[in-house]
């Protein structure tokens, strides 16, 4: 490879609710005696999912094949109001890891079809956020994904309300959006969008180096919503070359030139440092492209933080340790990256 300059997109990689089910998911690894149960994959990262399945981790997708009594986390993308209630009824410890963001939409979903809404759903068809979200109020909800999909819809008597996947490309939800609204001018829409911030971000980091590159590389897997749409966003900014791959294994042999890399919000840093040192260019010399910090934090569950906390206790006692004045198990200052590494 001739690779003169490398640009790296910021904010790229992890989100705060893929790092906060990430983390969720070690510390029951190490809470528990394996096998610990995962409703589907943790979050759409298959070195992650990996990296879990060799601690012991097993990841289901029908909750009657979780053996009673079983430790049990349910994923990062949100699950249907009746998964959860089996999840809970099979008398294990479980923590539900949803992003607080999908949270907000189900509650959206909820309080809409409550009022007699007919709901316009723009998502995925078949991904877990989309299939959790819409089980929330089957009867009230149709999923749409295009502009065609808008256009062929029925005429509806009850009052219209708009809501969305939250890794949608802003682009593709903003077209859909559009349409929704010539066909139901009087349509309900959040006052916040539901879009996630850090989807919006990796895209607008993207789109702020896209025009300097010879090529960009998205890291991330290829069932990964997030991912997708920046390699599509990619594309469609005019970038000559563009690739997607889990891993530096996956990159070409004959890049040249400038080339531009990020990372979906399932994507942890360790990938994105050694997709750099595949290119032949120092760390120290690349150039970072910032549009925004990021500080956002999500705590991991209420239950899962009293079972950290009494684990902590425990273990000072072991050590004969004085409780009062421990030293507190701070799960903010712990990056997820770190304890993806930490766990090989």
């Amino acid at each position: 490879m001739d690779v003169e300059r490398v640009l790296l997109a910021e904010p790229r990689g992890f989100c705060a609710g893929v790092e906060m089910a990430i983390k969720a998911l070690a510390w029951m690894v190490r809470a528990f005696e394996p096998p610990v149960y995962c409703y589907h994959e943790i979050v759409h990262n298959k070195l992650v999912v990996d990296r879990f399945r060799a601690q012991g981790v097993i990841f289901v997708d029908d909750i009657a094949e979780v053996p009673e009594g079983s430790p049990l986390m349910l994923s990062a993308h949100g699950s249907a109001p009746e998964v959860v209630a089996a999840a809970r009824q099979q008398g294990g410890y479980v923590v539900d890891a949803v992003c607080p963001l999908v949270t907000k939409v189900h509650h959206e979903v909820r309080v809409r079809a409550a009022k007699g809404y007919r709901i316009l759903y723009v998502g995925h068809e078949g991904h877990e956020e989309a299939v959790g979200t819409m089980a929330v109020a089957p009867g009230s909800i149709a999923r749409v994904e295009s502009v065609e999909e808008v256009a062929a819809l029925p005429g509806f008597d009850e009052p219209v309300a708009l809501l969305a996947q939250t890794t949608l490309s802003h682009r593709d939800w903003a077209g859909v959006q559009a349409a929704a609204l010539e066909r139901f001018p009087d349509m309900w829409v959040p006052g916040r969008s539901d879009l996630c911030f850090a989807t919006t971000n990796r895209q607008s980091a993207l789109l702020a180096m896209a025009d300097r590159c010879d090529a960009i590389v998205v890291i991330g897997s290829a069932n990964s919503s997030n991912t997708r749409a920046l390699e599509k966003l990619a594309m469609e900014a005019g970038c000559p070359r563009v690739f997607r791959v889990n891993s530096a294994d996956e990159l070409p042999g004959d890049l040249t030139g400038t080339v531009g890399i990020t990372a979906g919000a399932s994507a942890y840093e360790e990938l994105v440092d050694q997709v750099v040192a595949r290119l032949g260019v120092a760390r120290d010399e690349v150039e970072v492209v910032s549009i925004t910090e990021e500080d956002e934090y999500f705590p991991p569950p209420r239950n899962l933080r009293e079972l950290i906390e009494a684990v902590d206790v425990a273990a000072t006692l072991v050590l004969g340790g004085s409780v009062p004045d421990r030293p507190r198990a701070d799960d903010r200052r712990i990056d997820a990256s770190e304890v993806l590494t930490a766990l090989v």
